[in-house]
């Protein structure tokens, strides 16, 4: 008698058959996403070491991975670029690009080492990302990959209309711009990073328009021409996060630059996070800031307020410049819980903001390092021209400003409170023709020998409270 097939199995190979029937008909209609495949390196041996163009060979294996993308994982070595090495993500498809660290771009001409050009003209709502942007250009990825200038107007890598870019664990080095962001952007990621001694910004957005943008956990140091710097764009939803910034203001002789510098002259700039970073260095270059924001605009036809801003400065460690924090023309603006020393002009100017709030923050002199210790190093914390504000649990000592610890010029409705103003030369706290101003529960002290500051002065303006204060030297 013949062998019956069980009932289960043709039940499992039809129901399976059926399952590669439709992955077949989905992967082959018009519609389908494609489907990215590892791409194998071309032979690179005769341009390898840096000596020869390799231009043209990678370019063209970058090319070969249309339509579908794929996998492109650069070989060891140094490879001379003399031209852009362009990803038109429409063409090639999905794609990723990395090397793990052991791949050196020379970029021996003008112009980004890598282009990742994209067509999203939307917003980040998914409702205006194009069926083509999803199947084509999703998620362009660039990990593992050193850069080196070789060329004044080289750059590292350059984004321009793409939809969620991340570039992770990138090198870019003695270049003009390190990540250059232009004309159209959404959902960037940015991690990891070192960008490190280029003569231009290290990370610049430069005339974007930019919404969700996150950098995180990047060394952004030594380029002249800024660290993150934000020029000419719209940008919202900017977050900074945990990351080294320093150095990036070039020498005595160079241009006023700062660490972070988001200027909203002529654009806007709103929605900002700086959390969690060290920011700091260099006091000799003139102008010098680690967190410079203008929030200036022109006006919209929405509104009359030109001035933009929601920024959030928090818990960082920052030290060793000219002004430490710089806010101006700024509505919203939250500065708390950071660590801020050795500011020369200022630790903090804030200067024709509205809804500020500025708690539990040390600005201090910090004695382990002795360069600035005298009147040069000034420290003071100054607002001016400002409305609605709170200053509250803010330490400020050892400030050598030539009129006060804490100046507040031309400001309304301001309350300051449960604040320690210690060792602080001429003055603790300078209230100057200020309106609507209550001072309560702080403390000014200054021990030092043979001081002669005054505790607090009051000249000018009208209707300000000072009250149930532990004041020493009195107040005038």
């Amino acid at each position: 008698m013949p062998h019956a097939t069980p009932r289960f199995l043709l039940t499992r190979t039809a129901g399976l058959l059926v399952l590669i029937a439709i992955y077949q008909a989905v992967v082959q209609s018009p519609g389908a996403a494609p489907q990215a495949q590892p791409r194998a390196a071309p032979d690179l041996t005769s341009v390898e070491g840096g000596s020869q163009d390799a231009t043209d060979i990678l370019q063209a294996w970058i090319d070969s991975a249309r339509p579908r993308g794929g996998e492109l994982t650069f070989p060891a070595g140094t490879y001379r670029l003399t031209r852009p090495l362009e990803v038109m993500l429409d063409e090639v498809g999905p794609v990723s690009i990395s090397a793990a660290g052991v791949t050196r771009l020379v970029m021996d001409g003008p112009g980004p080492a890598i282009h990742l050009v994209g067509t999203h003209g939307g917003t980040a709502s998914p409702d205006t990302v194009q069926p083509n942007v999803w199947q084509n250009q999703r998620m362009p990825l660039v990990d593992g990959i050193e850069v080196i200038g070789r060329h004044p107007e080289a750059c590292g890598i350059e984004l321009t209309g793409t939809m969620q870019p991340t570039i992770t664990r990138v090198t870019v080095r003695d270049a003009l711009h390190g990540i250059h962001i232009t004309q159209r952007n959404r959902n960037v990621q940015i991690s990891d990073c070192h960008i490190y001694d280029n003569h231009g910004a290290g990370i610049f957005l430069d005339g974007v328009n930019l919404h969700q943008i996150n950098i995180v956990g990047c060394h952004v140091s030594y380029n002249d021409g800024g660290g993150i710097v934000v020029r000419g764009s719209e940008v919202r939803n900017l977050q900074i996060g945990t990351c080294d910034i320093e150095g990036n203001m070039g020498g005595p002789d160079s241009e006023p630059t700062a660490n972070i510098w988001l200027d909203s002259t002529g654009a806007s700039i709103a929605e900002v996070a700086i959390v969690g970073c060290t920011i700091q260095h260099s006091h000799d270059a003139p102008g010098s800031a680690n967190i410079r924001f203008n929030g200036e605009s022109t006006p919209r036809d929405f509104t009359d307020e030109t001035r933009h801003g929601y920024v959030t400065i928090a818990d960082n460690v920052l030290s060793d410049v000219q002004v430490n924090i710089e806010i101006k023309n700024a509505i919203g603006v939250t500065i708390t819980g950071n660590t801020v020393w050795k500011g020369y002009e200022h630790n903090l100017v804030i200067d024709n903001c509205e809804g500020v709030v500025v708690s539990n923050n040390a600005f201090h002199r910090n004695p382990r390092y002795h360069y600035g210790d005298g009147a040069d190093s000034k420290l003071g914390v100054l607002i001016r021209n400002s409305t609605e504000g709170i200053l509250s649990s803010n330490v400020i000592k050892g400030a050598r400003d030539d009129r006060a610890a804490l100046t507040l010029e031309n400001c309304r409705w301001f309350t300051i409170s449960d604040c320690l103003l210690l060792d602080n030369d001429h003055c603790g706290l300078l209230l100057q023709n200020c309106e609507s101003v209550n001072v309560t529960g702080c403390m000014v002290r200054d021990e030092r020998e043979g001081a002669d500051s005054v505790g607090m002065r009051v000249t000018g303006g009208e209707n300000v409270v000072v009250e149930n204060n532990l004041v020493e030297n009195g107040i005038e």
